[in-house]
Formats: structure tokens, C-alpha cells, sequence
């Protein structure tokens, strides 16, 4: 999990006596632009300007800026932070995250790049948090004198430059490169019983003996349940082993601490995880139809659609009223075929197995608008990043048609990094080796009942510095209508070396291009228009025909990137309509990484109830970003609730609207097609907290029933209020009816 420490303020001057670091937010430049002048420490930057690094550069005075940036700062590293460490062979310096790609130096010499890793700057997307480490003796660093730190970005689209709050320079640590791995599953056991084995790991040479203290704290009363403290001794390849059980947890998340102490040192390492705790009930033998209650295609164009049940297998499928041109498959729940004619077939489908039988009312829409409701799928750019392979697609595919489907997940969607380096003479594109045949791979995928997405960019190239669709999109297109492509996922990236300061004619532009383009195909596409919230999209987003808009830069794994888009959607959600929707971008559950290295989300279990439910109410795409091969019960008893994905797939199509605001907490309230409404209290605090509302308020007035939505339970409330006690970070969401 990514720690963030809070800044503080420093400036260009010695470290008191007691300082192990110099931390900093202020006295950093930014200059956009690139030129190898400005790694120099004598290049006079008096005339450039303050930047406040907690922040991406879009957000301090250069909206929609892509290519090359500098940041510089001025700063004395005093001899005092080598004499005062335990270690004092290598300085370590900590730069935030990077979006997307760096060069570091230090006093005009280059110190390091893209975290690490090899390859050309304005190739390929290196986006992370940044740590460097160099020898105390290198000849760079000047001791007792001012240094200077200058740090090249190449940001290829959305936000750009160094931003965050780990900022830091410090001398390396014994407790550098160790850390809990608290990767394992927790495994559940009878009576609410909790399970698990952590390891202390380090890559450091180095022979670590000490103690390691255990603590298991009731977050809601601040009680220790559970304590112990062991002897631990670990090394580089031989890491200690830890397992624990706690039993008879209640429904909640409590939080464990793991300390370090090391004998020698005397350094401490001290990392925290909270425990998982199921909300969702687990589906019933007998058969239950779920999904949305509408489904729309074009005339003319390929109809595909798995009816979603739940129930024992094997199940027996049955479709009344369906229009002439489709058929179902009994056995799989498959609809194939074309409609000529535009109208609204009513339908009745049933599913069957030998406890009993279950029916539901469904529209199919043959029309001029498809993506009536978001759509539901999983992408691979949150976990795989550039290092997304056939395989991987197919494995995903396979994990969301066995367990996924039957609650509605629709879409898988290939993400950057499929496309071949040159196209054919004949300009057509082709995949990458990565993907030797496109063509079966969408075959796959239908003959599963699923569908499946692509990525472009209306640029040279996209983001990861493959192959973009300008100039090209009518092949592009067609080729795409040809493979089975189901999903577009079209990201800004490189259009800005077209049009480097687009006015709103000119964000529009590209979009429209595409958008004509699909139309001349047969087939439907759903469109996902990716440019991150610029012009305010989501007022001319349906007008240039997108099905769904980013309306942010990139989310991560952290409760305050999560948070902070979350509860800024208010703008855009009255513009939320069946067939156009507000995307705040992909999920952060279960296993994520940006890359082939993957770990648990860094948001805590009560965060992640908070985000799918803020989705779901917002009528956002929800599109799953983890490891799909690697579904915990946690994850899959989140992604699984039917109540909670009705309230996303709601046919009104309405985003929910901030209805209260205060410091701690929010309440946000969604209109439902039924008459009822959604409500989500969300608890912004740290600490535990009672939210309530007067049910004479106008959002509950004449309301007599309230359901928990995650527990799928009726509450029983008394008196003029309606209350919950919500965990941190945490939510209580409601569907409330008459």
C-alpha cells in the first residue's frame, strides 16, 4: 500500500538537530517546455513559476498541457542527516508520483529515470510514485551547499508532472525495502472467523532479528482485541512467516498493526491493513433473474445478449415476445440476431432449474440510441497496463462468464498496448504479437455471451506510444466492425501534437470524426469518449454522440484520488441519460497494478463499499480493473450484489445529486424509475459517526420503507429521524420506497 505523509513546509536552509528528513511542498518552480538548459544549476530561474506539487500541473495553470515540463528546486542538504542516520552510504530521494515519464537530476547530473526502468521518454507510460537512491559519496550531491534538483516529465495525456505528498530527501534506511506482505487472501471460517499469513520481506543485505507485534483494534471503541508479540528474523530470500486467526469478528472491518522493531537498529517498521467483512448475501439455489430491464441496438446491426441469472444449475432459459430476427439459445441464455424494425418489444424471460422458476419483464429497444444503462465489464489498463496479452483477455473472459455474468458484467475491454508498430501499406492496423488473432479472440468472448472493447486515440499515437487513429479512421473503424468490436474507448493522448490548445470546436473535433466513422458500420459500438473532463464534456458529450465521457483525469488506488473524484461529480450529473453517461474512470478493487506487477487496492475495505456504491449511484460505467484470474471472496462478494448493480443500471438513467454537504460526511440521492430513491451516507471522517436525516425532509417525506441495499434487508427505524452509524471512509446506502 502507497503511505502519504503530510509535507511540510521547508525552506532552502539546515535541518534542525532532531530531523531525520527534509520534507517539502513549497519553493518549487515549473516551466513547460523542454530544454537540457534547465537541468543546469546555474540556469537562472528566478522568471519561472511557484508550483504547488500537491497538485498535477493541469490543476496550477496549464489545462490541458501534454509533452515535456521541468520542475526545479533550490535546496541545502545538510551533513547533519548523514551523521545523525544509522546507514550512511546511500541518500534517498522520494518525488511523489510521476505522470508520466522522468529524467532526474540532481545539480546537472542525472540521477535516475522512470522509476527504474529503461526505455525512451516519449515512449510508453512509466506513471508511479518515485523513490531514487544514489551514494552518499557521489560527487552530485553538495553537502552543506545548496543543490539543486531538476526533474523532466513527458506526460502523455490526462494529468501531467510530479504531484502527491511523499516529497522528501533522507538518508537510505535499514527499514528501506522491507515491508509486510499482506498480499495472501484473508480466509473465512466458521462463526465470522478471520485467517491470514503476512511475511516480513526486505531485499536489503542485511540480517534483520527483532520483534513483531501484532495488534488486532476495534476502529468503532478504540478496544485491543487481540495482541502478541513474536521473534522475528529475516533476510534477503529468507523471509518470516506469520499467521494468525482472529475469530467471532461482527460485520465490520477492524484494523491490525503490524510493528518491527529491529534489535540492532533499533528502527522500527510499523504497517497497517483492515479486515474484510461480507455484506452481500449469498445467491439462493433457486433461479433469480438480474441485470437492467432494457437493452438497445441499431436496426439492422448484430443483437447479443446473455439474459443474467443466478440459481443451481443447470439452468433452462425461456424468452416470450422476442422480436422476429432473434432466437435464444435454452441451454445458455444467449440471444443472437438482427431486428429490421425500430420499436420497444416488450419481452418475458424465465429461468428454470429443478427448485423452481423465476420471470422478468424486459424491454428491447431497436432504436437510434444503444447503451441504454452503463455498461457493466472489467478493462485491463488498471491491472495489466501495457502488459496485456491474449491470454490475459481470454482468462478474464472466462473468469467473468463463470462467475460474473449471471449478476449482469457485460464487456471485456482490451486497454492500451494491443497495436502492431507500423500499419499494413495499405494503412489498415493490425494487432501486436501480444494478440496474434483479434479475430478469434472477439470470437471467444461472444461465444461466452460477452462483449468486447478496444482503445484508440484520435492522435498519432496514444498514450502508451502505440499506433492512434489519425487520419485513419474510417479503416480503423471498419476494421474494428470487422473483429466484433463491441466497445471504443477513444483517449486523447497525442491529438494534442494536432491541436495544442483546443477551444471547445476543437475538443469536439476528433470525437465527431470517430463518431461518423462508426456510423458508417454495421455494427453497434459503444463509444467511451476519454479526454478527462476537458470543456466540460459532459454538456456536449451525447451531442458528439459519445455513449459514456471521462470527466476526470486517472483514478488511483488511494482513498484520496478515489474521494476526491467521487464527490466532485455534482456538475456533471444532470447531464446522466439512458445512453450517456458520466464515466469518474475505472474501478480500484480487488488486485491492481498498472503493469505485470499487481497488489491489493490501497483502499480499505469500507472504501471500496464506498466506491461501487458512489458509482452506482452516480450511473456510472462500471468497468472492474483487477486481476480477474485472481477474484478474492471479498472482491466477488462486492461485485456481486443485485441491488447495488439496479441501482447503477436503473433505466431512468439519472446520476444522484449532493444533497447534503458538510465537512465529515455527505449524502447524495439518486431518483429511481419505480418512484423510489437511492440515498448514500457516506462518512468522510476518520473516525465512526451517526449520519442522519429528518424523515419529513422533502428526500424522504411519504417513504415508509428503507432497505439496506448492501444486506439486502428491510431496517426497522422508530421516532422522526432516520439514522446510521457508518465506519470511516465508510457508507450506509438505502433504497427507500413508498
Amino acid at each position: 500500500m502507497r503511505k502519504l505523509l503530510v509535507l511540510i513546509v521547508l525552506a532552502a536552509c539546515f535541518l534542525n538537530a532532531s530531523a531525520q528528513n527534509i520534507s517539502l511542498t513549497t519553493g518549487w518552480k515549473l516551466a513547460v517546455g523542454d530544454s537540457t538548459q534547465w537541468a543546469s544549476p546555474t540556469f537562472n530561474d528566478q522568471h519561472w513559476a511557484a508550483v504547488n506539487v500537491a497538485h498535477s500541473w493541469e490543476q496550477e495553470g496549464h489545462p490541458n498541457y501534454n509533452g515535456f515540463g521541468w520542475y526545479r528546486i533550490h535546496v541545502v542538504i545538510p551533513s547533519s542527516l548523514k551523521e545523525k542516520a544509522f546507514l550512511k552510504d546511500s541518500l534517498r530521494i522520494n518525488l511523489g508520483s510521476v505522470d508520466d515519464n522522468d529524467e532526474v537530476y540532481l545539480n546537472g547530473k542525472l540521477i535516475g529515470k522512470f522509476g527504474g526502468k529503461t526505455g525512451d521518454i516519449m515512449k510508453g507510460a512509466f506513471y508511479g510514485p518515485r523513490s531514487y537512491t544514489i551514494a552518499a559519496n557521489n560527487p552530485a550531491i553538495l553537502w552543506d551547499k545548496e543543490n539543486v534538483l531538476a526533474v523532466r516529465i513527458y506526460d502523455t495525456g490526462g494529468d501531467g508532472g510530479i504531484y502527491g505528498t511523499n516529497f522528501s530527501i533522507a538518508m537510505a534506511d535499514v527499514m528501506d525495502h522491507v515491508n509486510v506482505d499482506t498480499e495472501a487472501d484473508f480466509n473465512y471460517g466458521e462463526r465470522n472467523s478471520l485467517s491470514k499469513a503476512v511475511k516480513l520481506v526486505t531485499t536489503n543485505h542485511y540480517d534483520y532479528k527483532g520483534k513483531l507485534a501484532f495488534k488486532v483494534t476495534d476502529p468503532e471503541t478504540n478496544t485491543v482485541l487481540y495482541e502478541k508479540t513474536n521473534d522475528a528474523a529475516f533476510t534477503i530470500g529468507k523471509p518470516f512467516t506469520y499467521t494468525f486467526e482472529i475469530a467471532r469478528l461482527a460485520r465490520k472491518s477492524y484494523t491490525i498493526n503490524y510493528t518491527f522493531t529491529d534489535e540492532k537498529s533499533g528502527k522500527v517498521l510499523t504497517q497497517t491493513e483492515t479486515t474484510p467483512y461480507l455484506l452481500t448475501p449469498y445467491p439462493s439455489a433457486k433461479p433469480k433473474i438480474n441485470g437492467a430491464e432494457v437493452f438497445g441496438v441499431r436496426p439492422g446491426n448484430p443483437f447479443l445478449y446473455l439474459i443474467p441469472a443466478t440459481g443451481r444449475k443447470p439452468l433452462t432459459y425461456k424468452a416470450e415476445g422476442l422480436p422476429e430476427g432473434l432466437k435464444l439459445d435454452a441451454s445458455t441464455g444467449i440471444i443472437t440476431g438482427t431486428v429490421a424494425q425500430k420499436g420497444s418489444y416488450p419481452v418475458t424471460f424465465t429461468v428454470s432449474n429443478r427448485l423452481g422458476r423465476k420471470t422478468k419483464e424486459f424491454t428491447i429497444v431497436i432504436g437510434d440510441n444503444i447503451g441504454l444503462t452503463p455498461a457493466l465489464g472489467w478493462n485491463s489498463w488498471n491491472a495489466w497496463g501495457l502488459s496485456v496479452d491474449d491470454k490475459k483477455v481470454r482468462t478474464s473472459a472466462k473468469a467473468m462468464a463463470d462467475r460474473l455474468s449471471a449478476h449482469g458484467w457485460a464487456y471485456i475491454n482490451i486497454d492500451d498496448g494491443w497495436e502492431a508498430e507500423q500499419r499494413q501499406p495499405d494503412g489498415k492496423i493490425v494487432a501486436n504479437s501480444k494478440f496474434p488473432d483479434m479475430k478469434g479472440l472477439s470470437d471467444y468472448v461472444h461465444s461466452l455471451g460477452l462483449r468486447m472493447g478496444i482503445y484508440s486515440s484520435p492522435g498519432p499515437r496514444t498514450c502508451g506510444g502505440f499506433l492512434g487513429s489519425w487520419q485513419h479512421e474510417d479503416q480503423d473503424a471498419q476494421t474494428y466492425g470487422d473483429w466484433g468490436i463491441d466497445y471504443l474507448k477513444y483517449d486523447w493522448c497525442a491529438y494534442s501534437e494536432i491541436d495544442p490548445k483546443p477551444d471547445l470546436a476543437g475538443l469536439k473535433k476528433p470525437y465527431q470524426v470517430m463518431r461518423t466513422s462508426l456510423n458508417k458500420i454495421n455494427r453497434d459500438i459503444m463509444y467511451s469518449l476519454c479526454q478527462y473532463g476537458w470543456g466540460n464534456v459532459w454538456e456536449w458529450g451525447a451531442e458528439v454522440g459519445g455513449n459514456s465521457w471521462r470527466t476526470t483525469g486517472d483514478i488511483q488506488d488511494t482513498w484520496r484520488s478515489m474521494s476526491s473524484i467521487g464527490f466532485n461529480q455534482d456538475k456533471a450529473a444532470p447531464f446522466s441519460q439512458p445512453g450517456h453517461f458520466n464515466d469518474p474512470d475505472m474501478l480500484v478493487v480487488g488486485k491492481v497494478g498498472w503493469g505485470p506487477s499487481l497488489h491489493n487496492t490501497g483502499l480499505t475495505y469500507d472504501e471500496q463499499y464506498t466506491h461501487i456504491s458512489l458509482w452506482s449511484l452516480l450511473s456510472s460505467p462500471l468497468l472492474i480493473g483487477c486481476d480477474m484470474s485472481h477474484l478474492d471472496s471479498f472482491t466477488l462478494n462486492l461485485l456481486t450484489n443485485d441491488e447495488v448493480l439496479a441501482i447503477d443500471q436503473d433505466a431512468l438513467g439519472k446520476g444522484a445529486n449532493k444533497y447534503v454537504k458538510s465537512d465529515n460526511y455527505q449524502i447524495w440521492v439518486k431518483d429511481l424509475k419505480d418512484g423510489g430513491k437511492a440515498i448514500g451516507l457516506f462518512n468522510l471522517s476518520d473516525k465512526y459517526q451517526t449520519i442522519s436525516l429528518n424523515k419529513n425532509d422533502p428526500v424522504l417525506k411519504d417513504y415508509t420503507k428503507f432497505r439496506d441495499v448492501w444486506q439486502q434487508k428491510y431496517i426497522v427505524t422508530t421516532g422522526k429521524t432516520f439514522s446510521a452509524k457508518v465506519a470511516p471512509h465508510g457508507v450506509m446506502l438505502v433504497k427507500v420506497s413508498k
